[in-house]
C-alpha cells in the first residue's frame, strides 16, 4: 500500500485529500484484514480447476443465487474447484452476479494532471463511492455540485457509512426528487439542460427508463462510472470495488496464490481519476470503467498475476 500512496500523491495536488483519506472508508461491522475474502467480507477468491475467480455477494439477494450458479448445489468453493473459471465466469455474468477474472481487464490511459477546466454546475446522479467521489473531489476543485437525493431508491451510504458520506457529500447541495414521477424527472432535466457535467454510476438501460442519454444532452459532459464500460459488452456487466479490482489485476500474489488488497480499491481510485478526467478538459461520454483504471493502477505499481 505505500508504492500505492505514493503514486496517488501527485494525482491527488490540488484536491485537498490525502491518499490515506482516499483509500479508507468506514463500514458496518469493521473492516478485516484481507485476504481471500475482501476486506468488507463480501467479495471472495475462489480456487477453480485452472485458475481463480472472484465473486462478490455484496446485494442482499446475491446469496439466493448461489443454487443457480452452483447448479443446484450450495458448497461454492467445492463446485468452484471443479470448474473452468472463464466458464464459471460466464454463468456469474448470466446470473447478474458481480465476478471478475484476476488481471482480465485492460488498463485504460489516465488524464494528464493539468487542470484545464472547473466546471460551472455538476449534478451528481451517482451513488455508493466511486461516482460521489468524482463528484466531491470537483467540489473541491471549485465546481457547484447539486446531488440528486433519489427518495425512491436512497443511497445506503449515508446509512452504513456515515463518516465517507460526510466526506462524499461535503461542499455539494442537496436535492431530493422521486424519480419515479413525471414531475421528478421533468425537474432532474431541466436541471441537467443548465448543466456542464453529469456524473453518473447507473448502466445505460437504467440511464434510459428517465430519459437519459448522451445524445439527447450534447452540451454535458458525462463521466459514466461503471464496472466494464458504459458502452459494449461490459455495460452488461456488474461489478463493485473488490471484484473490478481483481479484473484490472490489483492485488497481492503469495506463493501462488492471490490476495485482496486494500478496500474495494476500484471505487475510490475511479472516483479520482474520473474527477481528474473532467478537470483536465475531457467532454463529450468519458467512459469510465472501474475494472480498467484498476488495470492501469496495476500497470503502475507494475503489479503482475498469475
Amino acid at each position: 500500500m505505500d508504492a500505492l500512496h505514493a503514486a496517488l500523491e501527485p494525482r491527488l495536488a490540488g484536491l485537498g485529500l490525502t491518499p490515506r483519506q482516499l483509500l479508507e472508508r468506514d463500514a458496518p461491522g469493521g473492516l478485516a484484514q484481507p485476504g481471500l475474502t475482501s476486506a468488507n467480507r463480501h467479495c471472495h477468491l475462489l480456487r477453480c480447476a485452472d485458475g481463480w475467480l472472484a465473486l462478490n455477494l455484496a446485494r442482499e439477494d446475491d446469496q439466493d443465487l448461489i443454487p443457480a450458479l452452483c447448479e443446484g448445489g450450495a458448497d461454492l468453493a467445492a463446485y468452484a474447484a471443479g470448474q473452468n473459471a472463464a466458464a464459471l465466469l460466464g454463468r456469474a455474468i448470466e446470473l447478474q452476479l458481480p465476478a471478475a477474472l484476476p488481471g482480465e481487464s485492460a488498463a485504460l490511459p489516465l488524464a494528464p494532471l493539468e487542470m484545464a477546466r472547473v466546471p460551472e454546475l455538476v449534478v451528481d446522479l451517482s451513488a455508493l463511492w466511486a461516482g460521489p467521489l468524482c463528484a466531491a473531489l470537483l467540489a473541491r476543485a471549485g465546481a457547484r455540485v447539486v446531488r440528486i437525493e433519489s427518495l425512491g431508491r436512497p443511497d445506503p451510504t449515508a446509512q452504513g457509512s456515515p463518516r465517507l458520506d460526510a466526506l462524499l457529500s461535503d461542499g455539494k447541495e442537496r436535492l431530493p426528487l422521486d424519480l419515479r414521477t413525471d414531475p421528478g424527472r421533468a425537474a432532474l432535466h431541466d436541471l441537467l439542460a443548465r448543466a456542464d457535467v453529469l456524473v453518473t454510476s447507473a448502466r445505460p438501460a437504467a440511464l434510459a427508463r428517465l430519459g437519459l442519454d448522451p445524445a439527447h444532452f450534447p452540451h454535458l459532459t458525462w463521466a459514466a462510472i461503471t464496472a466494464h464500460g458504459f458502452t459494449g459488452p461490459g455495460a452488461l456487466r456488474v461489478g463493485f470495488g473488490d471484484d473490478c479490482a481483481v479484473a484490472g489485476g490489483l492485488l497481492h500474489w503469495q506463493n501462488g496464490q492471490p490476495r485482496f488488497m486494500g478496500d474495494a480499491l476500484a471505487d475510490p481510485l475511479t472516483g479520482l481519476e474520473a474527477a481528474r478526467a473532467v478537470l483536465a478538459g475531457q467532454r463529450g461520454l468519458i467512459d469510465l470503467a472501474m475494472a480498467r483504471i484498476a488495470a492501469s493502477y496495476a500497470k503502475i505499481l507494475k503489479f503482475k498475476f498469475g
